[in-house]
């Protein structure tokens, strides 16, 4: 029988708790989030005349969490309306309705105790068949279950969210010997599939996986700090971005969780007794580790850990590192060092650990020493807490944001040159690894193959037929390549179009792959996805092309520029072919208006996207004026108040707002319900697109007629003006910021028409085409296009 999640009870609603039920209710799922009732009255609800029996006060724990959850930022749910799928209650007043869940999730206090009071409970008002699991990221799932019934038992596994729930895509499925494997298995089904996660299937053994691998590598680097001479600045300066970390490295990242849970983990692994001495050391806290917990130094959740914001002698705020020699902080100054100039011009992450282990300074040393420790331990890990190299890796990169798991790095430098590291760090690397190749290799049809050290021998990682990997079929199926892109056979009669130029941002030579791709599949092919795996969709256009030609007065040069992205926008739109686009993570601007022209978008949810154009001082060119125009128009019969609709089209582009989530995209015109789609997890979206695209090929695909846009003249462009001098009045946006947004109310009413009036699109885009040449000549304008090269963001002025 197939299982459905329709209803969900998330027992514990502190952080934990509330992202889980807040990423439930973003797929739709109905979430009851439960918590214990208060043991006494605070001092609102007594001078409001309440008692402990009164709902308000009993469901008070719940309820300001879910408050919390509501206004936390980065937000928890995709969509503010979402919160309404979620109600709140407590444990002695509506434990009883867990009979009619699907699945009860247990996230209450880190006590085993507690824990079991909690599942007693549960188990006098579970219905059998029910799914019960727990969030704990640190006791044993096996003693959770004891003195528990057959059937809860059956049903019962450890399910590791990471925290943030939304953005972290890591679940630790973890069974016991009781669980039902098709219980498992749905776990890690439905964690994939429904909640986006890449779900890792881990053995019952200290911290998991990425909790095991990933503390030893930091307290590994906390016992290295002070032998190198390096300070907390230094570390994560080289452990951060330019190895494909994130940017909170090191020790910010243990400021952002907690010294309290690093330290907690390091201690439950330490304490297990299952490590070998020379391992178990590195889990053995450093003097100035326990003085900071002495001294409650732990970082985000008080004043201070490895760092502090501190007043300066003018006043103003400095960050000031933590002198672990001293203990004192400091003001830290930047950090040099000659390897990473080495790796300037290397862009992948991956391709610069060749480089960063030769280095002849001190970081060339912390690296060596670093991935030496980091080899030899995850090669005794196998079979320990995973029986496969490629869950380790999984783990890391979706549990700690690094961009590649360890056996991953080890191949990069050669699984011979790993093992010379471990030695001359002072470790033996597991027997197994000493006969093995590489950890990883891509077979004939595409698919990553992984070392199966069970086996001796490659095997197939599962479930890659749902995915496709740009990575894995680059060398094989790449029809055509510029240096900004290329052309890929996805199969079946579909191509991709790939953009790889500088953060995918869209210049010459992204257009003239665009169009050769569509000029490829209107002959030989039955339709076109547009789809990149980089870190983001795309930025939007190449800003320092458009200053180099404004900064010239190419005029003339920039016009045709303009005119060149928007018939390839159109083209997008207007070819004989379906083209199917599939952004993610920041798509702005370019990338925006390529996504609003395509006859389907596979979106992300985790798409960030929205015509950002008036923060460098223009509005959108490439066809974004002229298409949320259009969009708005088809609305005008649905009310009277068509100014409305139009207004708010227009507050969208001047705010240069953008959606937090593709859900807010469609509340914001610029995705479609009735024909675009949402992918949670974003490793499925080629593949989901490409189905689409031959979906429509299939059923028959005509190509559109142009189609024609009622604007409103006139007296809506009154109503804008008299906005912005409103605005202005205000102090809420300066001179050119006006200037900006007049000259765009004038393009999306259709210039200067004395009544509302049909037009062509081509009509909308000659005025945007016009007004973005007219505003690129504004000094001021040249001055914010400058700001944002140079410190990559917008100047408001």
């Amino acid at each position: 029988m197939k299982r459905r999640i329709k209803h969900v009870t998330v027992l514990g609603s502190g952080i934990m708790g509330s992202g889980i039920a807040a990423h439930f209710a973003n797929i739709g799922v109905e979430v009851l989030l439960l918590d214990i009732v208060p043991f006494e009255l605070t001092e609102a609800e007594q001078k409001k005349g309440l008692t402990k029996d009164d709902k308000a006060v009993r469901n008070r724990i719940a309820s300001e969490n879910f408050e919390k959850l509501k206004k936390a930022r980065p937000a928890l749910l995709y969509t503010p309306k979402f919160a309404d799928r979620i109600t709140v209650g407590n444990f002695d007043d509506d434990l009883p309705k867990i009979k009619n869940t699907d699945w009860i999730i247990e996230v209450v206090v880190e006590r085993l105790d507690i824990k079991k009071s909690v599942y007693e409970k549960i188990e006098q008002f579970r219905k059998p068949g029910t799914l019960v699991s727990s969030n704990t990221s640190g006791i044993p799932i096996n003693l959770l279950v004891e003195g528990r019934s057959d059937d809860f038992k059956k049903y019962f596994a450890g399910t590791h969210f990471f925290n943030p729930v939304r953005y972290l895509p890591l679940l630790e499925v973890i069974p016991t010997q009781f669980t039902d494997p098709e219980v498992a298995k749905f776990y890690m089904e439905y964690g994939a599939k429904f909640l986006g996660k890449t779900t890792v299937l881990a053995k019952d053994t200290p911290a998991f996986i990425a909790n095991r691998i990933g503390v030893f590598s930091m307290m590994n680097l906390l016992h290295e700090v002070k032998g190198l001479g390096l300070n907390v600045t230094d570390i994560d300066k080289l452990t951060g971005p330019v190895i494909g970390r994130p940017k909170s490295a090191t020790f910010r990242t243990a400021d952002v969780v907690g010294l309290d849970t690093l330290v907690m983990v390091a201690k439950g692994v330490h304490s297990s007794g299952v490590e070998p001495n020379n391992f178990n050391d590195v889990f053995q806290l450093p003097d100035y580790i326990q003085k900071m917990i002495d001294n409650k130094w732990l970082g985000s959740k008080t004043e201070g850990g490895f760092y502090k914001k501190v007043k300066n002698a003018e006043g103003k705020s400095e960050i000031h590192g933590l002198n672990l020699d001293t203990m004192e902080y400091e003001l830290q100054g930047k950090s040099n060092f000659p390897t990473l100039e080495l790796t300037k011009n290397i862009d992948k992450p991956i391709d610069r650990f060749k480089v960063l282990i030769g280095g002849k300074d001190k970081a060339g040393e912390l690296y060596r020493k670093s991935l030496g420790a980091l080899f030899a331990y995850v090669s005794h890990k196998v079979p320990e807490i995973s029986d496969e190299v490629y869950k380790i890796d999984d783990a890391m990169r979706a549990g700690f944001g690094w961009e590649n798991g360890p056996f991953e790095i080890w191949d990069a430098v050669g699984v011979q040159k790993g093992i010379e590291l471990a030695k001359d760090a002072g470790y033996d690397v597991s027997e197994w690894v000493k006969n093995v190749e590489s950890f990883y290799k891509v077979n004939e049809q595409g698919h990553k193959i992984f070392f199966d050290q069970t086996k001796s021998n490659y095997e197939n990682i599962p479930g890659q037929e749902a995915f496709i990997i740009l990575d894995n079929i680059r060398k094989d199926k790449t029809l055509w390549s510029n240096s900004e892109s290329a052309i890929q056979d996805l199969g079946d009669g579909i191509i991709n179009f790939e953009i790889r130029s500088k953060m995918n941002s869209l210049g010459g030579g992204v257009l003239d792959g665009l169009n050769r791709a569509i000029d490829l599949a209107e002959k030989e092919y039955d339709g076109l996805v547009v789809g990149n795996q980089g870190a983001n969709f795309s930025v939007g256009a190449n800003l320092a092309m458009i200053l180099m030609m404004a900064i010239d007065q190419d005029w003339d040069d920039l016009n045709m520029a303009i005119a060149y992205f928007q018939k390839s926008m159109m083209r997008v739109r207007y070819s004989s072919i379906p083209v199917v686009v599939a952004p993610f993570g920041m798509t702005l601007g370019g990338g925006c208006e390529m996504t609003m022209h395509a006859d389907r978008v596979v979106a992300a949810a985790e798409t960030y996207i929205g015509l950002v154009e008036t923060g460098v001082g223009v509005i959108p060119g490439g066809g974004g004026t002229k298409e949320l125009t259009l969009r708005t128009s088809r609305e005008f019969n649905k009310d009277d108040v068509k100014t409305n609709r139009l207004r708010d089209a227009f507050m969208n582009i001047a705010m240069g707002k953008v959606a937090t989530s593709a859900y807010e995209a469609y509340d914001m015109g610029i995705l479609e319900q009735h024909k675009d789609i949402v992918v949670v997890d974003k490793n499925r979206q080629i593949a989901e697109a490409k189905k689409v695209a031959k979906l429509l090929a299939e059923q028959g695909y005509t190509q559109p007629i142009e189609q024609k846009v009622t604007v409103l003249g006139k007296d809506a462009l009154g109503m804008f003006y008299v906005g912005t001098d409103q605005m202005l009045a205000g102090n809420y946006i300066s001179e050119h910021d006006k200037k900006i947004a007049d000259k765009l109310g004038y393009v999306m009413v259709g210039g200067n028409l004395s009544e509302p009036t049909v037009v062509t699109e081509q009509y909308l885009l000659n005025l945007e085409r016009e007004t973005f040449l007219s505003l690129t000549g504004e000094r001021k304008t040249l001055e914010r296009i400058q700001y944002m090269l140079q410190n990559g963001k917008p100047l408001r002025n």
